[in-house]
């Protein structure tokens, strides 16, 4: 398949040779445009009161089972008080936001610019719309202001932001929240990975397989997190 005159483009930038007073020069600059980022959506996020992440594939159809049921997940959560934050993009996160926006709740994006996806997806509140250049300040807001990871069926991106959490977790980087995977048959190949190499291997111990929820239904997923923070008497969105 040929690749477009804006893929090349990109390409050609890219691997364009840079000496190493602009490669200084252009890393010193960027500290700022990585500040601003950082300080923007912190305080765009510090309005919008608890969240729920929601991660999955960006190419997951509406008629995919899985989209209706992130669909459904979002609602839910949206009736107990929680808003709902994705990765602003198509498929599963489109559901997120949409279930969220039709069911009246707090419906926030944090896309990033990438070469080859468009714009965020249409079902984000206008001013929790964020748009982000760099991957570890994005991954950054979702881990300070998640409440909860909901992780449906997903590739690369998806088991990216699955391993992060459960690292900082798993070292008390990060405090203990409910990591939710849904879809058993989608998740058993990776789970049994766990148990039969890494935890053969020492990589891991039992105790980590206490860190995330293995679930199939919205209900399920829900109650994950309803349970955790009835525990703790967290305030959401409809007592704040």
């Amino acid at each position: 398949m040929p690749i477009t005159k804006r893929e090349e483009d990109i390409i050609r930038q890219s691997f364009q040779p840079k000496s190493w007073n602009d490669v200084k020069t252009h890393d010193s600059w960027s500290v700022f445009k990585i500040m601003a980022e950082f300080v923007d959506g912190m305080e765009k996020m510090s309005k919008i009161g608890p969240c729920v992440a929601i991660f999955g594939s960006a190419r997951t159809k509406p008629e995919d089972k899985y989209y209706r049921i992130t669909e459904e997940i979002a609602a839910k959560l949206t009736k107990l008080g929680f808003g709902v934050l994705t990765g602003g993009g198509p498929g599963i996160m489109e559901a997120g936001n949409k279930g969220a926006k039709e069911a009246g709740g707090s419906s926030a994006g944090l896309s990033i610019v990438l070469p080859f996806e468009d714009k965020p997806n249409d079902y984000i509140d206008h001013d929790k719309n964020m748009r982000f250049n760099y991957f570890f300040v994005r991954k950054n807001i979702f881990m300070r202001y998640a409440q909860g990871y909901i992780v449906m069926p997903g590739g690369f991106g998806t088991l990216d932001e699955l391993s992060e959490a459960l690292t900082l977790i798993q070292t008390e980087k990060l405090c203990d929240f409910p990591v939710i995977l849904v879809g058993k048959d989608y998740w058993q190949g990776l789970i049994d990975w766990f148990h039969n190499t890494l935890e053969k291997e020492n990589m891991i111990s039992s105790q980590d397989f206490d860190i995330f929820h293995v679930v199939d239904t919205a209900d399920e997923a829900v109650k994950v997190i309803e349970d955790f923070y009835r525990r703790f008497s967290v305030k959401t969105n409809l007592e704040l």
